[in-house]
């Protein structure tokens, strides 16, 4: 972006950040406090705070993506990474094509070329399926050895997907069992506390409980945790982990998809991380 005058000054945005130059060009450490309420320098905040936005949106979109497995057209892909963005956001992702199979890491996305990608032998290759997907991890089969050959290539995926945390069901687990308790007991001294860490992780509290909602084979479900429903600043402890379906019917384990698993799983486990640890360090 080119600079933009402002008074005896020009002003530009670097970063995200709004940086200042006199007249001679000398670039200043900061922009002076006398410009600050100027229309270029005004302009060039909010448009800083909106692309922070649009970022946060575009990471959001694609993480939705992948905790739910949807289909994403090739001529979408090709519509939005020119904006640099969604480019960042979409860069190296492992995405499949219409059979499943994993087709490689994305590096780049046209309406008429199709997707460029770095298949698993590490060659270049343009593959223009109608439509992609961008799997959650617990879904990839090789899992580990794509984990391998993503350091090799230096890969930095913005959306986290293969270096996401994944539980897989425990294959003697009881599939009548409706509730985990693996992460229950984590204490905390104010409920709004755990509610703050709650909305802070990014999921919704609602009715007392902790909730994250997914979409698995076409079917909507919520992991649910109780945090408590009463006076904020009374002591409260994590809960069970359990699912239910759209009408709000407890689900058993045995009727939840691997993903579903792996994102309540994955919720348990952030909201206990956050306990209070104090007396537990007291105690031994």
């Amino acid at each position: 972006m080119g600079w933009v005058e402002a008074g005896d000054y020009e002003v530009a945005l670097e970063a995200g950040k709004v940086v200042c130059r006199n007249a001679s060009g000398r670039r200043l450490k900061s922009v002076p406090s006398k410009l600050g309420d100027h229309p270029a320098v005004v302009g060039l905040k909010q448009l800083a705070e909106w692309l922070e936005r649009h970022q946060r949106d575009c990471l959001a979109d694609v993480e939705r993506w992948m905790v739910r497995s949807l289909p994403v057209p090739l001529a979408a892909l090709g519509r939005v990474w020119p904006d640099p963005a969604w480019q960042a956001v979409l860069r190296d992702l492992v995405v499949t094509g219409e059979d499943g199979a994993v087709a490689g890491f994305l590096r780049d996305a046209d309406p008429e070329r199709g997707l460029g990608l770095v298949d698993l032998d590490g060659d270049t290759v343009r593959i223009a399926p109608p439509m992609v997907r961008v799997p959650h991890p617990v879904l990839l089969e090789e899992l580990a050895e794509l984990r391998e050959f993503a350091v090799e290539l230096g890969v930095d995926q913005r959306a986290g997907q293969l270096f996401r945390e994944v539980w897989y069901r425990p294959a003697g687990l009881d599939p009548a069992t409706t509730a985990v308790e693996e992460y229950a007991g984590g204490v905390y001294k104010e409920l709004r506390f755990l509610q703050g860490r709650t909305v802070q992780l990014g999921y919704r509290v609602r009715g007392g409980y902790a909730v994250c909602p997914v979409v698995e084979d076409g079917r909507t479900l919520e992991a649910r945790v109780w945090i408590g429903d009463y006076e904020g600043y009374g002591e409260t402890e994590t809960g069970a982990l359990g699912w239910a379906n759209a009408a709000g019917r407890t689900l058993r384990a045995g009727d939840i998809g691997p993903v579903a698993w792996s994102e309540g799983m994955r919720m348990a486990a952030a909201l206990h991380a956050g306990r209070d640890t104090e007396n537990e360090e007291q105690a031994a």
